[in-house]
């Protein structure tokens, strides 16, 4: 057995994983389902920021590896791919330099999609929800536009190595400038509805979702880390649409509030649109992409009817999170990928962008009872959606768990 190899192929999988947007829990048992299928035992330590891998060889020779994670990118399609290596090394168990170059062509084999399709994902995603979150036409049309700004502003500071917070700060404050100077110049209705839209693109859809299946199963460091990643990006859209208020205020006046009302027919039209876009910004393909929207649409249906039925919002949340959930989890287990990428799109029409939004607004406006009571509607909002998951996520846990057992006897 080439121990230095097959210590190098479980560190960079995981590696990759994780540089993937892989949840912290799937990068650690991706790694010891590989030695376990070796016949061999060793201990994996990840963090959004790190890994480390440590393996002890039959002479009692330790042997370890450790790499550095950088800025975590959202690419699902990956995460499925270097999952199903994984499967397929412990199924097969080849040499590890065989593995080793199954993992190079894997990296070479993954799939992107083109500049124009990026746009066009940046567009439709920022255009439905924009119109799903009250908007008219015009309004979605003004935030598609803010999300082509926010995919340009993004592709330049990157290029210039802006660190992450810095940029989603300058791109919340471009995305609410321009929909509050569409408002002073009447070519857009609802000034707010159009920031909405744009703003899903900045918040931390992937960020939230693994953070939360990171402390259900256990990783508290990892969980804690990223919940703390995902605040610092909260106060980055907050300074950015602030400085936009403040800013537009002063040349144009306050800009004006408001919202349409859609009936659930028709808010299915921009959620398919806004899904639609989302899952091809997590660079989702083929027929994941039309099961993460149809989780979009079944998601958002139950919200709407459930707060409806029982008169609470909260309510709503909690049944559209649980559905999502169980959908992922079994769309997961009938076609063999993993469930972030289903639960992701599906559960991102609950995200609560627009209460960020509104936060920031009461804030700016020195509404300070109101800007209190919606920050902790927000909050509220971001617990129940936690519980709705962890809920699904629990049973199916102890599910694999029993079937492991029964697998052993």
């Amino acid at each position: 057995m080439n121990y230095a190899k097959l210590l190098d192929l479980t560190t960079e999988l995981g590696y990759q994983l994780a540089m993937c947007g892989a949840e912290t829990f799937r990068v650690e048992e991706s790694v010891k389902l590989i030695w376990k299928a070796y016949g061999l035992e060793g201990e994996v330590f990840a963090i959004p920021n790190c890994i480390h891998v440590s393996i002890e060889t039959d002479d009692g020779t330790p042997m370890t590896r450790m790499r550095r994670i950088g800025e975590h990118g959202n690419d699902l399609d990956a995460v499925e791919r270097y999952s199903g290596l994984s499967r397929r090394i412990c199924a097969q168990t080849p040499d590890p330099e065989v593995a080793l170059q199954w993992l190079q062509e894997t990296a070479e084999g993954r799939r992107y999609y083109g500049v124009f399709a990026q746009i066009a994902g940046y567009f439709l995603g920022s255009f439905g929800f924009g119109m799903l979150y009250g908007g008219s036409w015009r309004d979605a049309l003004c935030s598609g536009v803010c999300g082509l700004i926010v995919w340009g502003a993004s592709r330049i500071m990157d290029k210039l190595g802006t660190n992450h917070f810095f940029k989603t700060i300058a791109s919340a404050f471009l995305i609410a400038i321009v929909s509050y100077m569409g408002g002073a110049f009447g070519l857009v209705d609802h000034a707010g509805s159009a920031v909405i839209g744009a703003l899903m693109l900045l918040v931390p859809g992937l960020l939230v979702t693994n953070a939360m299946r990171d402390i259900i199963y256990g990783d508290t460091n990892s969980g804690v880390n990223r919940i703390v990643q995902v605040l610092l990006i909260a106060v980055a859209i907050a300074l950015g649409t602030a400085a936009a208020w403040s800013a537009a205020s002063a040349i144009w006046g306050a800009p004006t509030g408001g919202a349409m009302t859609y009936s659930l027919l028709q808010q299915l039209v921009p959620c398919m649109i806004g899904c639609f876009g989302f899952a091809m910004v997590f660079n989702i393909h083929g027929p994941g992409g039309i099961l993460c929207i149809l989780g979009g649409l079944m998601t958002w249906v139950i919200y709407v009817l459930c707060t409806r039925w029982t008169g609470s919002e909260l309510t709503g949340f909690f049944w559209a999170a649980f559905a999502a959930s169980a959908y992922s989890e079994i769309m997961a287990r009938i076609r063999k990928y993993p469930a972030i990428g289903y639960l992701v799109v599906s559960i991102f029409p609950l995200i609560p962008g627009a209460g960020v939004y509104y936060t920031m607004s009461y804030a700016v406006q020195g509404q300070m009872d109101k800007f209190a009571a919606q920050g902790m509607y927000t909050a509220a909002i971001a617990g129940v959606l936690a519980v709705g998951i962890l809920l699904v996520s629990t049973v199916f846990r102890m599910i694999n768990n029993v079937q492991r057992r029964r697998k052993k006897k």
